[in-house]
């Protein structure tokens, strides 16, 4: 499994508005700390928006805030939101049809158990843990 640039940039950007939990950020300003097109970013702080993990503030002091405390969001969370299911294969994807070879099915266990690792990973892990770790880093305005 492969958790793509939407995935990472998602997360990055969350950070950013972590640190700033009080006050808005503008894109630009992520795009320019990231070094990611600001273009790329206005599609992912989208989905974040239509998720109401973010809230935008018009004007000129405007931009993006989270719209909840970071320690009520999860990386899991971010990730299912741009990146959709995080199941190693369809079969064990929670919405998946049965498969009809589920019952001679030998490696169904491994899928299972993989997607569960995933999961615990991911969702024990909140936003508020990565903010306090970027706070612990040498230049706290670089990722």
């Amino acid at each position: 499994m492969k958790i793509s640039t939407k995935g990472r940039y998602a997360l990055r950007m969350m950070i950013e508005f972590g640190l700033n939990p009080d006050s808005c950020t503008k894109i630009s300003q992520v795009a320019a700390r990231q070094g990611i097109s600001d273009k790329y970013l206005e599609q992912i702080v989208t989905l974040l928006h239509r998720a109401g993990y973010v809230r935008s503030v018009r004007g000129a002091q405007g931009g993006y805030m989270l719209t909840r405390p970071p320690e009520e969001y999860t990386v899991g969370m971010i990730l299912r939101q741009t990146e959709g299911s995080l199941a190693p294969v369809p079969c064990v994807d929670e919405d998946a049809a049965p498969c009809d070879r589920a019952g001679q099915c030998v490696t169904l266990n491994v899928w299972k158990q993989l997607k569960d690792a995933i999961d615990q990973v991911v969702d024990s892990v909140t936003l508020a843990d990565l903010v306090e770790e970027q706070r612990r880093q040498p230049d706290a305005n670089l990722m």
